[in-house]
């Protein structure tokens, strides 16, 4: 017997069931739906076969019990004890666990992020999703700060919402601690990220790090004040100057330690300045220390930082850059550009120039990590150094005062510009880790450039190549954010192609609004330039998108505004631009014949006129030589086919988009034309009975990068697929993609949701399982349209749980309706599957037209092999032929179709009876109803 196949996110279940968790603690634990683990269990269940809970309990592997105690919160391992402040991390421990937002306040270098650190990782137990640290230091945009927080957590982006949108719908139901530290630099964003997080996130609390308060009213403040002193050599200041400067070689002697408490005080206990100090003890001894500090003290003393606890950080910095050689000081201010962890091979691209030089930088590099200013951090790709925050701000104002600010950030920005063109050319396993290395930088050096209009060549480049990034890292929104910025930078023509490319990135983000603006975006600036062939193909994109894609709208333009869009591109067309008369072809098989079936298209098209139309806009593609151009308008084909109920031409057409874009450049539309393909090839060819081929187009949209986080819409024509097939594990299991996805996307609508909820339900009722069947249908309800449901998809499965069940009556009843009748809900996938099981129903429920409706069913069916063969097995039971009723039992066999292979076992009855039964097994189904033996004839 096979080993069966589990899925690792079965064996997070069974591991936790190995620790005899309920079912809403599982959930809670793994950050799903109870009724998702419901569907875990009984999926282990049957693959295990095994009774129940307890027995499941016991297959749960040793080890993994043990492992599953609860996550480790992710928080940084700092490299140094922490020392002292037991009144403020109890105080601040009690604070973070009775309130929503806490914020550590207090001047830099006082210690707030250790304190931070501390409390959360004492609290950390009292969170049932343990704790998540964001460092803020690298984010330079306020917008950017969901952003952040959503790569923290490991959330990533999902089509038709923003990543803020997606990380709430995300933690809506989680119960963590959330650690932002170093808040200042962003506070704009963090309020308002924060209020909203907080609103939508019950379970969420904050314990925020920041040198000013955040300023909103829901903030609680807790003041961080310096190490106290009080004690003397017993202090908590001294004990970490103690505990730092042992750890530097030499101990101070006991006798020391209250002098060591008086350059304490005048340090006012800031934590940084200690340890700074600290570092310094082994070389120079506390006579050393005294007069470095002293000097720097009297020199920055009723200057414009009088305060005391500033003047004191400020003061060991300045005494820690005089203590350097001069090409130290100038490596350390000049490394303040670098935001992430840098190599010494980039310090030395950007630091390397006179009085350093780019030779010397390794060795300065070692002597700053040795004075504790800069931090050494391992990686896989070499040793990377860090200045802490504190530091770089430092660096940045002795940039300033040696002149050299412009100098070195100029340097920083190309060698980000080189860095990302290399990122561009290269591939490999680890371009995401080398991506996300300098991902940080590359920002930083956008913003600072971005200022600049001497820089806005580079940060134009700069720009385009952080969105073609990004769009590869599938940071949708943040490839959409960067080029609308390039095309802000940008001028004319170059203006137009970065909107195009944003409107691309727009699709693929499932944001119709976005391209419709974008595409009309693009339209202006190309007229500016001069360019009205390119106006016209912008003005004609955003008509098309608005009726192809109207259901990605929020909110669908008003149907006038589109048809002056389409006149205004057919006036600025022309006659000698043929990819401009393509675009505008396809448009009016948009919105004047409703090719697409868009839901404010005109209801009185004619399917002949509609495909009449659609061919032009194919052939004038092809004339143009844009695949992206030829496989929208074979879409458009491929529907107005379907609605002149041309199954195999819709399907013809589909697939041959594939085929298209194959050879197509690599950019945002081209994926969205892809995705939109891969989709519609998979259903047409469900709709011709082409399973195969259905399956193996719906795994390859499951498996598209851009739809990681939305599992719903990759997964939902697989699942089609496979229900219609009999793959009952496949679907179940996959149904768990589908549903996790939906919820966390807000239980979105889509034409392809409803059918594949639909597609689950009835997997449930051929299972039996009719308290799961109705929870599916409830899903299909919302995710899909409700007509659809009650007229096409839904009267489909509807149909074949109730003829499995032996209820063929009330099957008549669900498809009763002439095709005719219901036709825009069946003609596009659903029309075989429906005029077949038509003929069924009436078959077994002993309609006197039976006969009639076979016959007008083969004229509709005739080429698809499983709906064939669903016509030619009514007519062998309404005539009682054994022999042609098991010859369609090969047909379904051959057409992947096992599901009703098995049912006709079943219906053959007699010795056929026991395999039929057997298969339905092996698929996971329940044995079926069957009617009265036959008497058929020899």
């Amino acid at each position: 017997m096979s080993t069966p196949v589990i899925s690792a996110r079965e064996a997070d279940v069974l591991a936790l069931l190995g620790e005899h968790l309920s079912n809403a603690e599982i959930a809670a634990r793994l950050f799903i739906s109870v009724r998702t683990v419901e569907s875990h269990v009984s999926s282990l269940l049957r693959k295990l076969e095994v009774p129940d809970r307890r027995a499941l309990s016991r297959r749960a592997p040793e080890p993994a019990r043990a492992e599953r105690a609860r996550p480790a919160p992710a928080l940084p391992a700092p490299l140094t004890a922490f020392v002292g402040r037991t009144r403020e991390r109890g105080e601040l421990a009690a604070a973070v666990t009775e309130r929503r937002l806490v914020a550590a306040v207090g001047l830099g270098g006082v210690g707030k992020t250790r304190l931070a650190l501390a409390v959360a990782a004492q609290v950390a137990g009292d969170f049932a999703d343990g704790v998540c640290f964001v460092d803020l230091v690298p984010v330079t945009d306020p917008g950017r700060v969901g952003a952040a927080v959503a790569a923290a957590m490991g959330v990533g982006e999902q089509p038709g919402r923003s990543i803020d949108d997606t990380l709430v719908a995300a933690l809506a139901d989680r119960q963590a601690l959330l650690v932002l530290d170093n808040c200042e630099q962003v506070r704009d964003g963090v309020a308002p990220f924060l209020e909203r997080l907080l609103v939508a996130c019950p379970g969420i609390r904050v314990l925020a790090t920041s040198r000013a308060r955040l300023m909103v009213p829901f903030e609680w403040v807790f003041p961080v004040p310096p190490l106290s002193r009080v004690g003397g050599g017993e202090s908590e200041a001294v004990a970490l100057f103690l505990e730092r400067a042992a750890a530097g070689g030499r101990a101070p002697a006991p006798a020391e330690h209250e002098r060591i408490a008086a350059l304490c005080e005048r340090l006012d206990g800031m934590a940084l300045a200690i340890e700074l100090a600290a570092a310094r003890w082994s070389t120079l001894g506390l006579d050393g220390l005294t007069a470095g500090l002293s000097d720097q003290l009297r020199i920055l003393a009723g200057g414009p930082r009088a305060d005391g606890r500033h003047r004191s950080v400020r003061a060991v910095l300045d005494w820690s850059h005089d203590l350097l050689e001069p090409q130290d000081r100038a490596l350390l201010r000049r490394v303040s550009a670098f935001v992430a962890p840098f190599t010494a091979e980039a310090a030395a691209e950007v630091a390397g120039f006179a009085p350093l030089e780019a030779a010397a930088v390794a060795d300065g590099l070692g002597r700053l990590a040795e004075q504790s200013l800069l931090a050494v951090t391992p990686s896989e790709t070499g040793t990377r150094y860090q200045a802490l925050e504190t530091l770089r701000q430092y660096g940045t104002e002795r940039l300033a005062d040696a002149g050299e600010l412009t100098d070195v950030r100029s340097r920083h920005l190309a060698w980000c510009l080189v860095g990302a063109a290399g990122l561009k050319e290269g591939g490999g396993p680890d371009w995401r880790a080398r991506f996300d290395a300098v991902a940080e930088d590359l920002r930083a050096a956008l913003a600072w450039a971005a200022a600049l209009p001497e820089q806005r060549a580079d940060a134009c480049r700069l720009a385009l190549s952080m969105a073609e990034l990004a769009f590869t890292r599938n940071l949708l929104g943040e490839a959409q954010q960067r080029y609308e910025q390039a095309a802000l930078l940008a001028a004319g023509a170059d203006a137009a192609d970065a909107l195009r490319r944003a409107a691309g990135v727009a699709g693929c983000r499932r944001l119709g609004d976005d391209m419709y603006r974008l595409h009309r975006a693009a339209a202006e600036a190309a007229r500016r330039a001069g360019d009205t062939a390119a106006a016209a193909r912008d003005l004609a994109a955003a008509a098309t998108a608005a009726y192809r894609f109207s259901s990605t709208f929020s909110r669908i333009p008003p149907v006038d505004e589109v048809t002056g869009l389409l006149a205004a591109a057919r006036e600025q067309a022309g006659d000698d631009d043929p990819a401009a008369e393509a675009a505008v072809a396809l448009a009016e098989a948009a919105v004047v014949a409703d090719a697409f079936g868009a839901v404010q298209g005109a209801p009185d098209n004619s399917a002949p006129d509609t495909v009449a139309c659609a061919e032009q806009a194919v052939e004038l593609a092809r004339i143009a030589g844009d695949p992206v151009a030829r496989s929208a308008a074979l879409d458009a084909l491929s529907g107005a086919r379907s609605w002149a109920g041309e199954t195999f031409a819709a399907a013809a057409a589909a697939r041959a988009r594939l085929d298209i874009l194959a050879s197509a450049p690599s950019a945002p539309a081209r994926t969205h034309e892809l995705i939109d393909a891969l989709a519609m090839a998979a259903a047409t060819a469900v709709g011709a009975g082409e399973l195969s081929a259905a399956r193996r187009w719906g795994s390859r949209l499951a498996g598209q990068p851009q739809l990681a986080e939305v599992g719903d819409h990759a997964t939902s024509w697989l699942l089609v697929a496979d229900a219609f097939a009999g793959r009952a594990d496949e679907v179940l299991t996959g149904s768990v993609r589908f549903l996790d996805a939906w919820e966390q996307a807000g239980r979105q609508r889509s034409f392809s949701l409803g059918p594949a909820a639909a597609s689950v339900a009835m997997i449930h009722g051929l299972r039996g399982d009719h308290e799961a069947r109705a929870t599916w249908l409830t899903i299909t309800d919302r995710a899909g349209s409700k007509e659809d449901h009650q007229h096409g998809h839904g009267a489909v499965f509807d149909t074949m749980v109730l003829l499995h069940h032996g209820d063929a009556d009330t099957a008549l009843e669900r498809i009763a309706p002439e095709p005719e009748h219901v036709w825009k809900w069946v003609c596009w996938v659903w029309l075989h599957w429906y005029t077949a099981l038509r003929a069924e129903a009436a078959v077994l429920a002993g309609h006197p037209d039976a006969r009639g409706r076979i016959a007008a069913a083969r004229d509709v069916v005739t080429g698809n092999p499983v709906a064939t063969a669903l016509v030619d097995r009514a007519e062998a039971l309404l005539g009682g032929d054994l022999p042609r009723l098991l010859a369609t039992a090969a047909a379904f066999d051959a057409a992947g179709c096992r599901y009703q292979w098995a049912r006709t076992l079943l219906l053959a009855g007699g010795e056929h009876t026991a395999a039929g039964a057997s298969a339905l097994d092996d698929l996971g189904l329940t044995p079926m109803a069957v009617r009265e033996p036959h008497h058929w004839r020899p």
